[in-house]
């Protein structure tokens, strides 16, 4: 049977792309090598308590044709990412950086006072550098300590980022962050987009209905039987490692990768009252702990289900073969990486989609509007 796309990979992407252009009348054929749907996105029940399998995932959107969009498919519920750190000192702070953390930091009480503080300590930490005659900062440490000072830093960024990495903040490059979310409002929503929130029973849910009426194989590796797999539609939508798909020709592009301990706590209905608590301690070594059942449980629907599920999240060194998560943009792969897209560029019979076929960085709402932009002439 001939198929008008071959659509590798059935995560976001993947199941956007096979989504809309089979509702324009177009066969597709998904194929993924992992034995479920929804790719680093999927979810699954586990005593009544949807687990998300590859860290926590929270969609948020200003744009509200995407909300509409995924709303039509699923209802969302009205999650809101909050936070909480546990630093060295033994003392949990909100996140974002806002007044609930600047007044446990510092004992502030107004945005006045909490900006001052900010001022004090940043103009302590550029006129060090001034002194050591550094007129822009040189890695990430400098820099952090240039946006925020000496306090929160140390407290909030210095070891979680170390962990995360695994290497000295000092040896880190500066453009690693940007810029640091300072917020003087006592609001702990960790984003300041109009809509937020995670699809009613998981995100598997989301990817079932996307690929409702698709062919979906699973346990398929597409490079195991490409020519095969080739022949059988008229074009292919690959979401997978750009550099895997040319056979790591200019070499192998880095990501940030992750894993995870889970852990069941039979009598246990609220671990730490969050859905995520980062450890921002050197000696504790995973980075943060996910409690899933507060994704979707609030209030007294916390204890309705005696149990809950925790997953520790362990940063590690990304090695071939490891499952990428993140590109590592930088400018050796950033380079790498333009180098692949010019091949890409030239292909007439496959269309390249997701975090990883682009390597960019995607929040879930700007993979559905890259996918939709890119098929858009397909249908």
């Amino acid at each position: 049977m001939k198929y008008d796309f071959l659509i590798v990979g059935a995560g976001l992407a993947g199941a956007t792309a096979a989504h809309e252009l089979t509702k324009a009348g177009r066969r597709c054929l998904v194929i993924d090598k992992r034995a479920h749907i929804g790719g680093n996105i999927y979810t699954e029940e586990v005593d009544g308590i949807n687990v998300h399998k590859y860290g926590a995932h929270i969609f948020h959107t200003s744009d509200k044709f995407i909300w509409d969009y995924v709303n039509s498919l699923v209802e969302f519920n009205r999650y809101t990412n909050c936070p909480v750190a546990q630093a060295p000192d033994g003392k949990l702070y909100n996140l974002p950086f806002n007044m609930n953390t600047f007044y446990q930091m510092w004992g502030v009480k107004t945005p006045e006072e909490a900006q001052a503080k900010i001022e004090e300590q940043r103009k302590e930490a550029v006129e060090k550098m001034s002194a050591e005659g550094i007129t822009e900062p040189r890695n990430l440490e400098e820099h952090a300590l240039s946006l925020i000072g000496r306090d929160i830093y140390e407290k909030l960024i210095k070891h979680y980022t170390e962990k995360q990495w695994g290497r000295p903040c000092s040896e880190l490059p500066a453009f690693i962050i940007r810029r640091l979310p300072v917020r003087l409002t006592f609001d702990n929503n960790y984003f300041n987009d109009s809509y937020q929130g995670i699809p009613i029973g998981g995100y598997t849910r989301l990817i079932e209905r996307m690929l409702e009426g698709v062919e979906v194989r699973l346990n398929v590796n597409y490079f195991e039987n490409k020519a095969e797999l080739d022949s059988l539609a008229d074009k292919i939508i690959y979401t997978g490692e750009i550099d895997r798909f040319y056979d790591y020709k200019f070499g192998h592009l880095q990501y940030r990768t992750v894993s995870f301990e889970t852990e069941t706590l039979n009598d246990t209905p609220n671990y730490q009252g969050n859905a995520v608590v980062n450890y921002t301690d050197s000696k504790t070594p995973f980075t943060r702990i996910i409690e899933h059942k507060h994704f979707e449980s609030f209030g007294n629907d916390l204890y309705v289900n005696p149990k809950t599920i925790i997953s520790r999240e362990y940063s590690k060194e990304w090695k071939p073969g490891d499952e990428p998560y993140y590109p590592v943009n930088d400018d050796r792969n950033s380079s790498l990486y333009a180098k692949y897209k010019a091949l890409a560029d030239e292909e007439t019979n496959v269309i390249f989609c997701g975090r990883l076929a682009e390597y960019r960085y995607y929040d879930m709402h700007q993979v559905i509007s890259a996918t939709l932009d890119k098929i858009s002439s397909l249908k």
